[in-house]
């Protein structure tokens, strides 16, 4: 018998998020992926930005070929909503613009695939009021784009409030928290210690199971049934460059802990945190399958 829901979502996007131009994550890191996902016979959802769709539209249909769901991660890899702590050269995208980037990325993708997306997942978990209201508006039915690590609750899955997507509403579209550790002291000023990223690898898929068991206990004794969602990037399962990489004007040096373990021993801990899950009672589900879930009990509900 499942005990709880498991949301796995690859965020397909550049290499080391928005620190290179390039896709050898998504050409060399996406087949591993695929080959686990079938090994335990799990769906997951693909979060594309639509810059990464058009550049492999080989790998967006090889991996909706495979059953996962294809989703939307934006139009590049910007900052849709409002940031939680501050980036170099990375200003938001003003709210005017979030509508006219965010259908030209859904009209790629489902160019690219046949496929309308419906799930989506802002880049860095950096949603918004305003982004939640334009999903809506272009047909989304799931984000997963709330950062618990740093707001702390909602923690089950929700339907956001047109006028705060912090807070419980009317919408339609369903909010879909990724978990963190809600019962540490965290010790840093934005709580990214309570996330779940990226440990799995920096660490070990055993302590991101700790991570994970204490999000399923935490939500249970609440008395709700958990939902541990995960977010992984294809980069992380094919080796990063290591320290400075030069780009002519500048150079970007990544924190170490941003790329360590990227590769062989990222896939080898992604195949024992599936398994890990499995063995626990977990059950594997996209995002837009359990949107439709949810919204079927809601409506259940709302007929009683």
């Amino acid at each position: 018998m499942t005990t709880f829901d498991v949301v796995l979502g690859f965020d397909m996007e550049t290499d080391i998020g928005s620190y290179t131009p390039f896709y050898e994550g998504v050409q060399f890191g996406t087949l591993p992926i695929l080959d686990i996902l079938a090994k335990h016979n799990i769906p997951a959802t693909f979060y594309w930005t639509g810059h990464a769709a058009e550049n492999n539209p080989e790998m967006v249909n090889r991996v909706r070929d495979a059953g996962h769901e294809t989703g939307c991660h934006g139009l590049f890899h910007e900052t849709l909503g409002d940031p939680i702590f501050p980036l170099p050269n990375n200003w938001p995208i003003l709210p005017s613009e979030v509508e006219g980037r965010l259908t030209i990325a859904t009209d790629i993708i489902e160019q690219v695939c046949g496929e309308r997306p419906v799930s989506f997942r802002c880049p860095r978990l950096w949603g918004s009021t305003t982004v939640v209201n334009v999903l809506e508006k272009l047909g989304y039915i799931s984000d997963a784009s709330f950062p618990l690590y740093f707001f702390g609750e909602p923690f089950i899955p929700y339907y956001p409030s047109y006028t705060d997507w912090t807070k419980s509403g009317t919408m339609q579209i369903l909010e879909i928290p990724n978990f963190c550790d809600l019962t540490m002291e965290s010790n840093d000023p934005y709580r990214r210690d309570r996330d779940q990223w990226p440990i799995f690898r920096t660490k070990s898929a055993a302590h991101f199971m700790e991570k994970a068991d204490g999000f399923i206990d935490f939500t249970k004794a609440a008395g709700h049934r958990p939902v541990v969602c995960l977010y992984l990037h294809p980069w992380e399962f094919h080796e990063m460059p290591q320290g400075a990489m030069d780009f002519g004007e500048c150079s970007v040096t990544p924190l170490p802990f941003i790329v360590e373990n990227c590769g062989a021993y990222a896939v080898e801990q992604l195949d024992l945190v599936c398994e890990m899950l499995l063995k626990n009672g977990g059950r594997f589900v996209t995002a837009g399958k359990l949107a439709e879930e949810f919204q079927q009990e809601r409506i259940l509900n709302t007929t009683k």
